[in-house]
């Protein structure tokens, strides 16, 4: 028999423990004696039947016991508190060990007295905020584990989100996004982030950001449409939940004068927002969540890639974490290795140096919902396996800047890499000599590579090295590459 899924056979449990709980305050002369204590308003005889007046009582009495002990002891009814000194509470299946939730356990053993696993959600009842971000302690009351919030029904979260007019891509299944957010659980448990939650949508993937625990989620929504439930679910909490009409993919847009949502600049986004910045090699202070556009998905890439190296837009204030859906055919180039001569290109090249990339998880894209003019799910051509979206973390390394390698020059090395895998059966020597003749053996000597190294044999972690050599050589300093980033520079759109 197959059996059952953890999330939901955990939930089985604690509804049998929590019955088991009212049916002994049920059969308590003493509860019934006292249960004007617990306000408990059972419907009139006029209007229930006695049948229905028991069962409506029993459920009150149901809803009233898990209200009792998942608040704090000093809320409790009188009457409670005998049962919640009981330290045990026998089932059919398992003896439940009662601990104050102060302490953050459910600790559940066997009937033999064999221990079992502790709970993961446990450790969601104590987090820091981000240190980055201003402080909500005292502020705000934590969300509680067992305020699960309505992710809707699949029918209508697809409703609300054919109503897009823009070709997009939505999560309206709860199941998927209760999987998204199990991949982040250790983000979520960890609490130092401020989490942002890219063009939700009808927010099936906010709220369950929120059941899971997190302490600060900002929504930033591009599409009008979606803005009144998203602010009347923000209305809902007590401050884990922001909303802001802005598309994330157009933050800092070229140009200047006053600015229109959603389009905004990054600096009155995270001044709004109380984030500031912090040191390179501090935590992580926000992570992103969203989908690329298929539209200018690398394009997308290619602007945030310029903003990493460069230190500017989101990644001016600290290493934001990037945790993006994007279609299998880029994460395919991304991830490609020198040698792959088709697939082996510069901006995965320069993704692979910046950060630790990691494959969460692969979703076909017929579980997602797409808004098409035309209908369909809009699937792009490729000759590369192109079949499922992925789900990709991307960690800023700690060591991208050193000595030689700052913001001032990081743009350059961008461009470095451009230039050596524009052709890349090209001999590199070549390449570097045509920037200061006579210094390409002279480098690839220091490296120990041989002189006939062709660009697209050579590693991520080689061109950073070989750029920090050539930031070292006095050979290169009125190099043509320096005049032609300069120019790049002030078409990138950034501030």
């Amino acid at each position: 028999m197959k059996q059952p899924k953890t999330r939901f056979f955990n939930r089985l449990c604690i509804g049998e423990f929590y019955r088991s709980i009212a049916n002994s305050c049920i059969a308590s002369t003493s509860f019934k004696h006292n249960i004007n204590l617990l306000d408990c308003k059972i419907p009139s005889q006029r209007t229930r039947s006695k049948s229905e007046m028991a069962s409506c009582g029993r459920c009150s009495v149901f809803v009233l016991t898990v209200r009792a002990f998942c608040g704090q002891p000093w809320s409790r009814p009188a009457v409670l508190q005998a049962v919640y000194q009981t330290r045990t509470i026998v089932t059919s299946t398992s003896t439940y060990s009662l601990e104050p939730f102060s302490s953050a356990q459910w600790k559940t053993q066997s009937v033999t007295g064999k221990s079992e696993r502790v709970s993961p959600s446990s450790a969601l009842t104590q987090r820091n905020l981000s240190a980055v971000a201003v402080s909500l302690t005292g502020q705000y009351r934590p969300h509680c584990r067992y305020d699960f919030l309505d992710l809707g029904e699949v029918e209508d979260n697809t409703r609300k989100a054919l109503g897009s007019k823009t070709l997009r891509r939505f999560i309206v299944e709860p199941e998927l996004a209760r999987l998204v957010t199990d991949h982040l659980s250790r983000d979520i448990e960890d609490g130092k982030s401020v989490i942002f939650d890219c063009n939700p949508g009808p927010g099936v993937l906010t709220r369950s950001l929120l059941n899971s625990g997190a302490q600060r989620v900002v929504a930033l929504e591009s599409d009008k449409a979606f803005l009144p439930d998203l602010h009347a679910l923000e209305n809902q909490l007590d401050g884990q939940l922001e909303v802001v009409h802005c598309d994330f993919f157009k933050l800092d847009p070229i140009g200047t004068g006053s600015m229109r949502p959603p389009a905004m600049f990054t600096e009155k986004l995270f001044t709004d927002l109380g984030i500031s910045e912090v040191p390179w090699s501090a935590d992580v202070p926000v992570k992103v969540v969203g989908m690329f556009s298929q539209r200018n998905e690398r394009n997308m890439l290619w602007k945030l890639v310029y903003a990493l190296y460069e230190r500017l837009s989101i990644f001016r204030y600290g290493r934001v974490e990037l945790i993006m859906f994007m279609s299998e055919k880029e994460y395919t180039k991304i991830m490609s290795k020198p040698g792959n001569n088709k697939n082996y290109q510069a901006l995965g090249a320069l993704w692979q140096m910046a950060c630790d990339i990691q494959l969460l998880h692969k979703e076909p894209w017929s579980s997602f919902v797409t808004s098409s003019k035309h209908g369909g799910m809009a699937i792009p051509r490729s000759t590369l396996p192109n079949d499922h979206l992925c789900l990709v973390r991307m960690t800023p390394r700690k060591d991208l800047f050193t000595s030689s390698i700052t913001p001032n020059n990081g743009g350059t090395l961008v461009m470095m890499v451009k230039q050596c895998l524009a052709k890349r059966k090209a001999q590199l020597v070549e390449r570097l000599d045509s920037w200061s003749p006579g210094s390409g053996s002279k480098l690839l000597g220091q490296m120990g590579l041989f002189e006939d190294v062709m660009t697209g044999q050579m590693y991520p972690d080689e061109f950073k090295q070989l750029f920090e050599l050539m930031e070292q050589s006095q050979e290169f300093n009125q190099s043509w590459l320096y005049e032609e980033i300069l120019e790049n520079s002030k078409n990138m759109g950034f501030n």
